[in-house]
């Protein structure tokens, strides 16, 4: 269970066996989980992180301002940093229904979490990242493995491999994390890029509203208190820890785990399991990923309340050895140097080592 390679379904050797019905596996397990009451809201745990959040940020504007023009405001950068991350891992809890039972209040807790206090657009990331727990990891279906400048596919590679960035993409893992530090500035552009767009966009001058006060507000008074100098390289430590924060949380769930072809047809149950990975750790990696470290659990139950994560995770272990059906877990440092190795491997042109066990297989069933 705990290997840091996602290993194959047993092999089709031995007498014939009877196809499983996958509907009706997942709906066991699905009974399991909501006998156990992992599923009930969480009210009391969420309502004291919404309360703590404008708390929070106007302690951090509190303590921006009066520490002043100085260079020790890079340390307030850092520390804005992780309250930003922090704060918008709350929003994901609410735009996956975690919080309310209201769709509704969902929704604006999410945009008023992500829009006026995080600065990401949420209708842009709603339809980014579902379309990611439809299909993740699916080639030409997933969009966290279609990004700009690292290729995740042989065939993405070969599209960008020339004589001038050859050495860079056969070379990609060791810009993985430095380019991780631009992600930040990534997401706020891709935000108001798509509220100003043509593309349907719910609530979309409410959007637009929050953004331009988050965004133009928090500019205004960086420059407003400090010089440019120092409003620059606070703005730049900043952005950049925030990126490379949100890019190391999310990293470790999916990269480096198999791929699944684009005409292939999963059950839900294998297609969430066998393509997340999950990383173990005390309380405190709990609190500092988000609970994204429990990702096989979150893809299954999306809305599963974020404390209930660790409680499920060995119920749904227990449940996958029994379907035979490969629970991967690894240490957080070991799934950076698998997400690493990996996107060398595809940048020096190798066919993807992690094909789907249950793809090379279906044909045995």
């Amino acid at each position: 269970m705990a290997s840091d390679v996602p290993a194959s379904l047993p092999n089709s050797s031995g007498p014939p066996r009877s196809r499983p019905n996958p509907t009706s596996e997942f709906s066991e397990l699905a009974h399991r989980i909501q006998s156990s009451g992992l599923m009930h809201r969480r009210y009391t745990y969420y309502w004291a992180k919404l309360l703590a959040v404008p708390i929070a940020f106007g302690f951090a504007i509190t303590v921006f301002v009066l520490v002043g023009d100085t260079w020790w405001q890079l340390l307030v950068a850092a520390g804005l940093a992780v309250l930003f991350t922090q704060t918008a891992f709350l929003g994901h809890d609410a735009a996956h229904r975690q919080i309310f039972r209201s769709g509704r209040w969902n929704d604006w807790t999410s945009l008023v979490i992500g829009d006026l206090f995080v600065g990401m657009s949420y209708g842009w990331w709603q339809h980014k990242h579902t379309r990611h727990h439809a299909n993740p990891n699916k080639v030409d279906s997933d969009p966290d493995i279609e990004l700009p400048v690292i290729s995740f596919t042989p065939e993405q590679a070969a599209k960008r491999r020339n004589p001038v960035t050859e050495w860079a993409v056969a070379h990609q893992g060791a810009f993985f994390f430095p380019i991780l530090l631009l992600e930040g500035v990534s997401l706020h552009a891709s935000s108001v890029r798509r509220v100003f767009s043509r593309e349907h966009i719910d609530r979309r001058w409410v959007e637009i509203f929050f953004l331009l006060v988050r965004l133009g507000g928090y500019l205004t008074l960086v420059f407003l208190v400090l010089s440019p100098g120092i409003a620059f390289a606070f703005l730049g430590v900043q952005l950049g820890l925030f990126g490379l924060y949100m890019g190391v949380a999310f990293a470790p769930n999916h990269k480096g785990m198999p791929l699944v072809p684009r005409d292939a047809k999963l059950d839900f149950l294998r297609r969430q399991v066998l393509m997340s990975r999950n990383v173990r750790g005390s309380r405190f990696l709990d609190v500092a990923l988000g609970g994204l470290n429990y990702q096989i659990e979150h893809h299954l139950f999306p809305s599963m309340p974020r404390p209930h994560l660790r409680r499920a995770a060995p119920i749904i272990a227990a449940y996958c050895r029994e379907r035979g059906v490969t629970y991967t877990q690894t240490g957080l440092f070991e799934s950076y140097g698998i997400v690493l190795r990996y996107i060398n491997r595809v940048g020096l042109g190798q066919s993807d080592p992690f094909a789907c066990p249950l793809v090379a297989q279906r044909s045995s069933f």
